[in-house]
Protein backbone atom coordinates (compact mmCIF):
# COMPACT_ATOMS: atom_id res chain seq x y z
CA UNK A 1 0.00 0.00 0.00
CA UNK A 2 1.43 3.34 -0.75
CA UNK A 3 0.63 6.18 1.88
CA UNK A 4 -1.29 8.79 1.17
CA UNK A 5 -4.67 6.68 1.11
CA UNK A 6 -4.72 6.05 -2.71
CA UNK A 7 -5.91 2.78 -4.45
CA UNK A 8 -3.52 -0.34 -4.18
CA UNK A 9 -1.00 -0.78 -6.91
CA UNK A 10 -1.74 -3.92 -8.52
CA UNK A 11 0.38 -6.79 -8.25
CA UNK A 12 2.03 -9.38 -10.42
CA UNK A 13 1.24 -13.03 -9.75
CA UNK A 14 4.08 -15.32 -8.81
CA UNK A 15 4.44 -17.08 -12.30
CA UNK A 16 4.42 -13.28 -14.18
CA UNK A 17 7.38 -12.81 -16.10
CA UNK A 18 9.15 -8.90 -16.36
CA UNK A 19 8.95 -7.88 -20.14
CA UNK A 20 12.84 -7.88 -20.36
CA UNK A 21 12.61 -11.18 -19.48
CA UNK A 22 14.24 -11.64 -16.19
CA UNK A 23 12.76 -12.63 -13.19
CA UNK A 24 12.44 -10.99 -9.91
CA UNK A 25 13.11 -12.94 -6.75
CA UNK A 26 12.70 -12.48 -3.24
CA UNK A 27 14.24 -13.51 -0.33
CA UNK A 28 14.38 -16.88 0.22
CA UNK A 29 14.40 -17.85 -3.47
CA UNK A 30 11.46 -17.26 -3.83
CA UNK A 31 9.71 -14.45 -6.79
CA UNK A 32 8.98 -11.16 -5.13
CA UNK A 33 5.75 -9.56 -6.12
CA UNK A 34 6.67 -6.47 -8.47
CA UNK A 35 4.61 -3.59 -8.37
CA UNK A 36 3.27 -1.78 -12.03
CA UNK A 37 5.00 1.82 -10.50
CA UNK A 38 8.52 -0.05 -10.25
CA UNK A 39 8.94 0.11 -14.12
CA UNK A 40 7.45 1.25 -17.19
CA UNK A 41 7.95 -2.05 -19.17
CA UNK A 42 5.46 -3.93 -16.33
CA UNK A 43 2.62 -2.40 -18.26
CA UNK A 44 3.68 -3.89 -21.33
CA UNK A 45 3.53 -7.44 -20.04
CA UNK A 46 1.93 -10.25 -21.40
CA UNK A 47 0.52 -13.58 -20.47
CA UNK A 48 2.33 -16.26 -22.21
CA UNK A 49 0.85 -17.30 -25.98
CA UNK A 50 -0.56 -20.57 -25.26
CA UNK A 51 -2.00 -19.03 -21.82
CA UNK A 52 -3.48 -15.97 -23.79
CA UNK A 53 -4.96 -18.05 -26.22
CA UNK A 54 -7.10 -20.45 -24.01
CA UNK A 55 -8.52 -17.61 -21.54
CA UNK A 56 -9.68 -15.47 -24.54
CA UNK A 57 -11.14 -18.44 -26.03
CA UNK A 58 -13.10 -19.13 -23.21
CA UNK A 59 -14.03 -15.40 -22.94
CA UNK A 60 -15.56 -15.64 -26.16
CA UNK A 61 -18.89 -15.46 -25.12
CA UNK A 62 -18.43 -12.91 -21.93
CA UNK A 63 -19.74 -9.66 -22.07
CA UNK A 64 -17.04 -7.86 -21.17
CA UNK A 65 -13.83 -8.06 -23.28
CA UNK A 66 -10.20 -7.88 -21.73
CA UNK A 67 -8.31 -5.58 -24.07
CA UNK A 68 -5.70 -8.38 -24.15
CA UNK A 69 -7.81 -10.46 -26.04
CA UNK A 70 -8.49 -8.01 -28.16
CA UNK A 71 -4.96 -7.26 -29.11
CA UNK A 72 -4.52 -11.23 -29.32
CA UNK A 73 -7.45 -11.02 -31.68
CA UNK A 74 -5.90 -7.97 -33.86
CA UNK A 75 -2.82 -10.41 -34.33
CA UNK A 76 -3.92 -13.27 -34.93
CA UNK A 77 -6.24 -11.95 -37.42
CA UNK A 78 -3.23 -10.61 -39.22
CA UNK A 79 -1.43 -13.94 -39.17
CA UNK A 80 -4.76 -15.87 -40.62
CA UNK A 81 -4.92 -12.75 -43.51
CA UNK A 82 -0.78 -12.68 -44.12
CA UNK A 83 -1.00 -17.03 -44.27
CA UNK A 84 -3.59 -16.80 -46.73
CA UNK A 85 -2.14 -14.22 -48.88
CA UNK A 86 1.51 -16.29 -48.68
CA UNK A 87 -0.69 -19.58 -49.99
CA UNK A 88 -2.17 -17.38 -53.02
CA UNK A 89 0.84 -15.77 -53.77
CA UNK A 90 2.40 -19.42 -54.02
CA UNK A 91 -0.44 -20.71 -55.77
CA UNK A 92 0.12 -17.78 -58.61
CA UNK A 93 3.18 -17.98 -58.73
CA UNK A 94 3.13 -21.34 -59.53
CA UNK A 95 0.37 -20.78 -62.17
CA UNK A 96 2.55 -18.28 -63.43
CA UNK A 97 5.36 -20.74 -63.92
CA UNK A 98 3.31 -23.35 -65.58
CA UNK A 99 2.14 -20.66 -68.12
CA UNK A 100 5.68 -18.84 -68.89
CA UNK A 101 5.98 -19.98 -72.37
CA UNK A 102 3.49 -20.20 -75.19
CA UNK A 103 3.22 -23.51 -77.46
CA UNK A 104 4.00 -23.96 -80.94
CA UNK A 105 0.27 -24.17 -81.83
CA UNK A 106 -0.77 -21.04 -80.28
CA UNK A 107 2.61 -19.05 -81.66
CA UNK A 108 1.29 -20.43 -85.46
CA UNK A 109 -2.61 -19.41 -84.96
CA UNK A 110 -1.90 -15.92 -83.80
CA UNK A 111 0.17 -15.55 -86.46
CA UNK A 112 -2.33 -16.60 -89.02
CA UNK A 113 -4.99 -14.28 -87.01
CA UNK A 114 -2.65 -11.56 -88.00
CA UNK A 115 -2.28 -12.48 -91.18
CA UNK A 116 -5.43 -12.58 -92.17
CA UNK A 117 -6.70 -8.99 -90.42
CA UNK A 118 -3.63 -7.32 -92.71
CA UNK A 119 -5.08 -9.48 -95.50
CA UNK A 120 -7.98 -7.69 -94.89
CA UNK A 121 -7.27 -4.26 -94.04
CA UNK A 122 -4.20 -2.92 -95.57
CA UNK A 123 -5.24 -3.09 -99.02
CA UNK A 124 -7.96 -0.87 -97.79
CA UNK A 125 -5.87 1.67 -96.05
CA UNK A 126 -2.93 1.84 -98.56
CA UNK A 127 -5.86 2.57 -100.85
CA UNK A 128 -6.78 5.41 -99.21
CA UNK A 129 -3.51 6.82 -98.23
CA UNK A 130 -2.95 6.42 -102.15
CA UNK A 131 -6.20 8.49 -103.03
CA UNK A 132 -5.46 11.52 -100.68
CA UNK A 133 -1.73 11.61 -102.02
CA UNK A 134 -3.30 11.62 -105.78
CA UNK A 135 -5.72 14.12 -104.75
CA UNK A 136 -3.15 16.56 -103.47
CA UNK A 137 -0.70 16.03 -106.16
CA UNK A 138 -3.66 16.41 -108.87
CA UNK A 139 -4.43 19.91 -107.70
CA UNK A 140 -0.70 21.03 -107.35
CA UNK A 141 -0.30 20.14 -110.73
CA UNK A 142 -3.54 21.65 -112.32
CA UNK A 143 -2.28 25.09 -110.04
CA UNK A 144 0.90 25.35 -111.63
CA UNK A 145 -0.49 24.29 -115.03
CA UNK A 146 -3.00 27.02 -114.87
CA UNK A 147 -0.25 29.33 -113.57
CA UNK A 148 1.34 28.63 -116.41
CA UNK A 149 -1.12 28.82 -119.28
CA UNK A 150 -1.75 32.48 -117.91
CA UNK A 151 2.18 33.76 -118.37
CA UNK A 152 2.08 32.46 -122.30
CA UNK A 153 1.28 35.01 -124.61
CA UNK A 154 -0.82 32.70 -126.66
CA UNK A 155 -1.27 28.85 -127.31
CA UNK A 156 -0.99 29.34 -131.12
CA UNK A 157 2.46 29.87 -133.03
CA UNK A 158 4.19 26.42 -132.81
CA UNK A 159 4.47 23.92 -135.11
CA UNK A 160 4.23 20.34 -133.16
CA UNK A 161 3.93 19.13 -129.56
CA UNK A 162 7.62 19.18 -129.23
CA UNK A 163 8.09 22.57 -130.23
CA UNK A 164 5.35 23.92 -128.03
CA UNK A 165 6.56 22.04 -124.74
CA UNK A 166 10.31 23.14 -125.41
CA UNK A 167 9.97 26.77 -126.96
CA UNK A 168 6.44 27.83 -124.86
CA UNK A 169 5.90 25.59 -122.07
CA UNK A 170 8.97 25.13 -120.19
CA UNK A 171 9.50 29.11 -120.56
CA UNK A 172 6.75 29.19 -117.56
CA UNK A 173 7.05 26.09 -116.48
CA UNK A 174 9.78 23.86 -114.33
CA UNK A 175 10.54 21.07 -116.57
CA UNK A 176 13.25 18.53 -116.15
CA UNK A 177 13.61 16.19 -119.17
CA UNK A 178 11.75 16.68 -122.69
CA UNK A 179 10.84 13.75 -125.15
CA UNK A 180 10.50 13.38 -128.29
CA UNK A 181 7.70 11.28 -130.04
CA UNK A 182 10.01 8.15 -130.64
CA UNK A 183 11.32 8.15 -126.79
CA UNK A 184 8.31 8.22 -124.66
CA UNK A 185 9.27 6.01 -122.10
CA UNK A 186 12.37 8.08 -121.45
CA UNK A 187 9.78 10.45 -120.03
CA UNK A 188 8.15 7.97 -117.52
CA UNK A 189 5.27 7.12 -120.14
CA UNK A 190 3.90 3.56 -119.82
CA UNK A 191 4.25 1.58 -122.66
CA UNK A 192 2.15 -1.24 -121.26
CA UNK A 193 -1.56 -1.53 -120.83
CA UNK A 194 -3.44 1.24 -118.99
CA UNK A 195 -6.66 1.19 -117.25
CA UNK A 196 -9.81 3.39 -118.67
CA UNK A 197 -12.21 5.18 -116.95
CA UNK A 198 -14.87 2.27 -117.72
CA UNK A 199 -12.30 -0.04 -116.01
CA UNK A 200 -11.43 -1.54 -119.56
CA UNK A 201 -7.14 -1.73 -120.66
CA UNK A 202 -6.69 0.07 -123.41
CA UNK A 203 -3.27 1.84 -124.33
CA UNK A 204 -1.62 5.36 -123.80
CA UNK A 205 -2.71 7.12 -126.61
CA UNK A 206 0.63 8.52 -128.89
CA UNK A 207 -2.00 10.50 -131.62
CA UNK A 208 -4.42 13.06 -131.21
CA UNK A 209 -6.77 10.47 -133.05
CA UNK A 210 -5.99 7.74 -130.10
CA UNK A 211 -7.69 10.03 -127.91
CA UNK A 212 -10.49 10.15 -130.69
CA UNK A 213 -10.92 9.73 -133.80
CA UNK A 214 -13.26 12.51 -134.21
CA UNK A 215 -10.84 15.02 -133.21
CA UNK A 216 -9.21 15.56 -136.31
CA UNK A 217 -12.13 16.18 -138.93
CA UNK A 218 -16.23 16.43 -138.20
CA UNK A 219 -18.88 17.34 -140.69
CA UNK A 220 -22.15 17.70 -140.22
CA UNK A 221 -25.75 18.52 -142.01
CA UNK A 222 -28.07 20.06 -139.72
CA UNK A 223 -31.42 19.19 -141.23
CA UNK A 224 -33.62 20.58 -138.44
CA UNK A 225 -33.07 23.87 -139.43
CA UNK A 226 -35.35 25.66 -142.10
CA UNK A 227 -32.35 26.11 -144.07
CA UNK A 228 -30.29 23.12 -143.42
CA UNK A 229 -26.59 23.88 -142.06
CA UNK A 230 -23.25 22.20 -142.55
CA UNK A 231 -20.80 21.84 -139.70
CA UNK A 232 -17.41 20.93 -140.21
CA UNK A 233 -13.77 21.01 -139.21
CA UNK A 234 -10.43 19.90 -139.30
CA UNK A 235 -7.49 19.51 -137.80
CA UNK A 236 -3.92 18.08 -137.35
CA UNK A 237 -3.37 14.50 -136.33
CA UNK A 238 -0.16 15.61 -134.40
CA UNK A 239 1.62 13.36 -132.52
CA UNK A 240 2.68 13.35 -128.83
CA UNK A 241 5.42 14.52 -127.38
CA UNK A 242 5.96 13.81 -123.40
CA UNK A 243 8.20 15.67 -120.08
CA UNK A 244 8.78 15.23 -116.67
CA UNK A 245 8.08 17.89 -114.38
CA UNK A 246 10.43 19.15 -111.67
CA UNK A 247 7.86 17.00 -109.03
CA UNK A 248 8.26 13.52 -110.87
CA UNK A 249 5.19 13.57 -113.00
CA UNK A 250 5.13 12.21 -116.51
CA UNK A 251 3.10 14.34 -119.23
CA UNK A 252 2.04 13.59 -122.63
CA UNK A 253 1.78 16.54 -124.49
CA UNK A 254 -0.88 16.90 -127.75
CA UNK A 255 -0.84 20.06 -129.69
CA UNK A 256 -3.38 21.85 -132.24
CA UNK A 257 -1.36 24.35 -134.21
CA UNK A 258 -4.66 25.55 -135.49
CA UNK A 259 -7.11 25.86 -132.43
CA UNK A 260 -9.82 28.83 -132.70
CA UNK A 261 -11.07 31.48 -130.52
CA UNK A 262 -14.08 31.52 -128.17
CA UNK A 263 -16.36 33.42 -131.28
CA UNK A 264 -18.88 33.56 -128.65
CA UNK A 265 -20.89 30.79 -131.21
CA UNK A 266 -24.33 29.37 -130.11
CA UNK A 267 -23.55 26.11 -132.02
CA UNK A 268 -20.12 25.08 -132.82
CA UNK A 269 -17.23 21.94 -132.90
CA UNK A 270 -15.69 21.78 -129.37
CA UNK A 271 -12.57 19.89 -130.60
CA UNK A 272 -11.60 23.08 -132.95
CA UNK A 273 -11.41 25.51 -129.64
CA UNK A 274 -8.71 22.63 -128.03
CA UNK A 275 -4.86 24.36 -128.03
CA UNK A 276 -3.47 21.36 -126.27
CA UNK A 277 -4.56 18.27 -124.19
CA UNK A 278 -2.28 16.15 -121.74
CA UNK A 279 -2.52 12.97 -120.07
CA UNK A 280 -0.58 13.38 -116.65
CA UNK A 281 0.48 10.19 -114.87
CA UNK A 282 1.50 11.42 -111.16
CA UNK A 283 4.19 8.21 -110.79
CA UNK A 284 5.16 7.83 -113.97
CA UNK A 285 5.53 4.14 -115.50
CA UNK A 286 4.43 2.91 -111.58
CA UNK A 287 1.01 1.53 -111.22
CA UNK A 288 -1.85 1.19 -110.99
CA UNK A 289 -1.72 3.37 -114.58
CA UNK A 290 -5.53 3.72 -114.07
CA UNK A 291 -7.59 6.84 -114.98
CA UNK A 292 -9.08 8.43 -112.26
CA UNK A 293 -5.99 7.54 -109.97
CA UNK A 294 -3.13 8.45 -111.06
CA UNK A 295 -3.84 9.22 -114.69
CA UNK A 296 -5.64 11.80 -115.93
CA UNK A 297 -6.47 14.75 -118.44
CA UNK A 298 -5.99 18.25 -118.60
CA UNK A 299 -7.25 20.47 -121.49
CA UNK A 300 -6.30 24.05 -122.44
CA UNK A 301 -9.08 25.86 -124.99
CA UNK A 302 -8.76 28.97 -127.12
CA UNK A 303 -5.34 30.71 -128.05
CA UNK A 304 -5.45 33.30 -125.97
CA UNK A 305 -7.63 34.01 -122.27
CA UNK A 306 -7.13 30.87 -122.24
CA UNK A 307 -9.21 27.92 -120.07
CA UNK A 308 -7.71 25.35 -118.53
CA UNK A 309 -9.95 22.62 -117.37
CA UNK A 310 -9.10 19.03 -115.96
CA UNK A 311 -12.10 17.07 -115.21
CA UNK A 312 -12.13 13.75 -113.32
CA UNK A 313 -15.28 11.75 -113.72
CA UNK A 314 -17.23 9.71 -111.60
CA UNK A 315 -15.66 6.14 -112.04
CA UNK A 316 -17.23 3.39 -114.40
CA UNK A 317 -19.83 5.46 -114.51
CA UNK A 318 -22.15 5.58 -118.01
CA UNK A 319 -24.19 8.99 -116.62
CA UNK A 320 -27.57 9.56 -115.88
CA UNK A 321 -30.90 10.28 -118.08
CA UNK A 322 -32.21 13.98 -116.37
CA UNK A 323 -33.51 16.93 -117.39
CA UNK A 324 -31.34 19.80 -116.92
CA UNK A 325 -32.75 21.29 -113.86
CA UNK A 326 -32.57 18.23 -112.04
CA UNK A 327 -28.78 17.33 -112.97
CA UNK A 328 -26.99 18.72 -110.02
CA UNK A 329 -28.93 16.49 -107.73
CA UNK A 330 -27.94 13.37 -110.16
CA UNK A 331 -24.64 13.92 -109.38
CA UNK A 332 -24.78 14.98 -105.83
CA UNK A 333 -26.27 11.80 -105.20
CA UNK A 334 -23.38 9.94 -106.41
CA UNK A 335 -21.48 11.22 -104.16
CA UNK A 336 -21.05 14.77 -102.66
CA UNK A 337 -17.89 16.21 -104.36
CA UNK A 338 -19.39 15.81 -107.95
CA UNK A 339 -20.81 18.50 -109.82
CA UNK A 340 -22.18 18.73 -113.75
CA UNK A 341 -19.23 19.99 -115.86
CA UNK A 342 -18.99 23.34 -116.96
CA UNK A 343 -18.78 23.69 -121.04
CA UNK A 344 -15.23 23.81 -120.81
CA UNK A 345 -14.78 20.30 -119.15
CA UNK A 346 -17.44 18.84 -121.35
CA UNK A 347 -15.25 19.31 -124.72
CA UNK A 348 -12.48 17.83 -123.31
CA UNK A 349 -14.68 15.03 -121.92
CA UNK A 350 -15.26 14.30 -125.85
CA UNK A 351 -11.76 15.55 -126.58
CA UNK A 352 -10.72 12.47 -124.78
CA UNK A 353 -13.62 10.56 -124.82
CA UNK A 354 -11.10 7.03 -124.97
CA UNK A 355 -9.88 7.56 -121.96
CA UNK A 356 -12.90 8.96 -120.28
CA UNK A 357 -15.61 6.46 -121.99
CA UNK A 358 -18.02 9.08 -123.72
CA UNK A 359 -20.40 7.49 -125.34
CA UNK A 360 -22.41 8.81 -128.53
CA UNK A 361 -24.79 10.39 -126.21
CA UNK A 362 -26.20 14.33 -125.87
CA UNK A 363 -24.47 15.64 -122.28
CA UNK A 364 -26.21 18.43 -120.48
CA UNK A 365 -23.53 21.25 -119.03
CA UNK A 366 -24.02 23.14 -115.95
CA UNK A 367 -23.04 26.29 -118.42
CA UNK A 368 -26.01 28.16 -118.77
CA UNK A 369 -26.20 30.48 -122.12
CA UNK A 370 -29.40 32.84 -121.10
CA UNK A 371 -31.93 32.06 -118.37
CA UNK A 372 -34.21 29.98 -120.72
CA UNK A 373 -30.93 27.96 -122.73
CA UNK A 374 -27.77 25.98 -121.29
CA UNK A 375 -24.95 24.17 -123.52
CA UNK A 376 -25.31 20.81 -124.69
CA UNK A 377 -22.73 18.75 -126.31
CA UNK A 378 -23.27 15.99 -128.78
CA UNK A 379 -20.80 12.80 -127.90
CA UNK A 380 -21.57 11.44 -131.78
CA UNK A 381 -19.73 14.52 -133.31
CA UNK A 382 -18.35 16.41 -130.44
CA UNK A 383 -21.25 19.25 -131.60
CA UNK A 384 -21.83 22.55 -128.72
CA UNK A 385 -24.94 23.46 -129.16
CA UNK A 386 -28.24 25.03 -127.18
CA UNK A 387 -30.86 23.65 -125.54
CA UNK A 388 -33.79 24.82 -123.42
CA UNK A 389 -33.34 24.53 -120.19
CA UNK A 390 -37.54 23.48 -119.94
CA UNK A 391 -36.41 21.06 -122.08
CA UNK A 392 -38.66 17.39 -121.32
CA UNK A 393 -36.43 15.28 -123.42
CA UNK A 394 -34.12 14.14 -120.84
CA UNK A 395 -30.48 14.10 -121.57
CA UNK A 396 -27.16 12.49 -120.42
CA UNK A 397 -25.12 14.12 -117.49
CA UNK A 398 -21.49 12.60 -116.75
CA UNK A 399 -20.54 14.01 -113.05
CA UNK A 400 -16.92 15.60 -112.29
CA UNK A 401 -14.97 16.28 -109.74
CA UNK A 402 -12.77 19.80 -110.10
CA UNK A 403 -9.75 20.21 -109.08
Amino acid sequence: MQGGGGPAEPVLSKQSVLTDGVKATAKGGEPAPVRASETGRARNWTMPPLRLERECKERTNSATIDNRCVEFDRRENQRCAFTMAARLSRFHNGLVSLRSAFTMAEILLSLTIIGVVAAITLPSLTGNINERTWNTQRKALYARFSQAVSLMDSMNGYSDAETFVTAGLSKVLKINNICDKDHLEDCGITSKQITDNAGSTTSMPKLVSELNPKNTSMSFTDTTASTPIDYSYSNVDSEAAAFETQNGESILAFYNPTCRADMQETDYYGASKVCANFVYDLNGSKGPNAVGKDIGVMTVLYPSDSLVVAPMLYPRNAGVEVDFNEAPKACTALDAEYRVPNIGEVISMFYNSKLLNIASLHYWSSSRYDSTKAWNMSGTTGRIFLEPIDETEAKRVKCVKRN
